[in-house]
């Protein structure tokens, strides 16, 4: 109850005289634990001891568990709790046939996981997020003499899966359109990462500059990428590709070494395209350690179809790579309407065969055609992959 206002003087003091031994008793009690705590704060700043005693004591050697009982850490196929990684084929049989008319029908049906329990499913087997897409996969990469070098995941995964870019499933009309030279022009390069629709796929020159800045733009753009590898053209050395050219009178090391050095510039593209190159592409014996090296390593190699006496397809089915060839060179004439028209040709080849795939260079010429063809290509009927979705892949028929 509260004091009486009324009351006399007198019965007022007597009420209130325990009040202040009250109020004496807190704040001693306040200074003591603040003089505790400071003391003890004082002690772990100036000691080593201080700070060690707020860790656990260390584990005793002689108690320690025997060896196979010590916990190991998570491995690149292990989740964070230690649950074994899987992709989602391994509890499935996969098998594919092709029909009377061409269409790929597949056929799955359940089978054991080799572990026992629960697994995590990782999914993402084409493609990257696209929050993620201009850092690497650090799983896919090694360390070379030039840089890091693609290779296969410890999962079986391949740089040309990993960076493909996803499209629809859907078996209809597919074009695949890629703008090369990427990397030479510091303007044309902005210019074609910046105006291009996001489903155009992009080759970098490995002799450009600032590559790996474009490579990161071009990925966050949304685009799919390959690297242009020089190789001998028929008129070699008046017609020179640049350095570390790739030549059929190199030795198979000196040409895989100098393929190396153009894979190294950049990394998270899908494969390799020729950039010049009839002669060393019309030379089996030069082109299989080359194509080899490619098909290990998870890449596709595109052919831009420029030479008629490639021997593109009969090594790349004998070294098991992925392999597709450019239809039509789109800008030979380097004007607006004649690229159009090109297009339009593009487009009645892949009605024709169900897909079709176009090269043209980062003029700007190109890039303007590219990009007002494009706007109107799905309203009738087409669907812009990347190159890989077009791929044919000796591994997966």
């Amino acid at each position: 109850m509260g004091t009486d206002l009324h009351a006399p003087l007198g019965q007022n003091r007597k009420a209130g005289r325990k009040r202040p031994n009250v109020l004496r008793i807190g704040r001693i009690a306040a200074s003591l634990c603040l003089i505790t705590i400071g003391g003890f704060s004082l002690y772990t700043m100036l000691s080593d001891d201080g700070l060690q005693r707020t860790k656990p004591p260390l584990a005793d050697p002689a108690a320690s568990p025997p060896t196979d009982a010590v916990q190991k850490l998570p491995t690149q196929s292990q989740a964070a709790n230690g649950m074994p990684r899987s992709d989602p084929h391994s509890g499935a049989n996969v098998e594919q046939m092709v029909t009377g008319d061409g269409s790929v029908v597949t056929k799955y049906s359940p089978r054991p996981r080799d572990d026992n329990g629960p697994v995590l499913v990782d999914a993402m087997q084409v493609g990257q997020d696209p929050r993620m897409a201009a850092m690497p996969n650090e799983s896919l990469l090694e360390d070379g003499p030039f840089g890091r070098l693609p290779i296969i995941g410890p999962d079986g995964r391949r740089p040309m899966d990993q960076y493909a870019r996803p499209w629809s499933g859907a078996r209809g009309t597919r074009v695949a359109i890629v703008v090369s030279g990427l990397g030479l022009s510091q303007t044309g390069t902005q210019r074609a990462i910046k105006k291009l629709p996001e489903e155009v796929t992009l080759a970098f020159a490995a002799s450009g500059n600032s590559l790996q800045r474009w490579m990161q733009e071009a990925r966050r753009d949304g685009h799919e990428i390959l690297v242009q590898v020089p190789l001998e053209p028929f008129d070699y050395p008046a017609n020179n590709p640049g350095p570390e050219t790739l030549l059929i009178s190199k030795s198979p090391g000196k040409n895989i070494e100098n393929l190396h050095h153009a894979m190294a510039e950049i990394t998270n593209y899908t494969g390799i395209m020729n950039y010049l190159g009839g002669r060393f592409l019309s030379n089996p014996d030069a082109m299989e350690p080359v194509m080899r090296d490619i098909s290990k390593r998870g890449l596709l190699f595109l052919d831009d179809g420029s030479s008629a006496q490639s021997k593109t397809e009969a090594v790349a089915k004998g070294t098991e790579l992925p392999y597709a060839f450019a239809d039509l060179q789109l800008d030979g004439q380097v004007d607006v309407n004649s690229i159009l028209k090109k297009l339009d040709e593009l487009e009645r080849i892949a009605k024709r065969n169900g897909q079709a795939i176009g090269v043209a260079s980062a003029f700007d010429e190109s890039i303007d055609a590219i990009s007002k063809w494009s706007e109107e290509a799905g309203m009738r009927g087409i669907e812009i992959v990347g190159v890989a979705a077009l791929a044919t892949d000796p591994k997966n028929p």
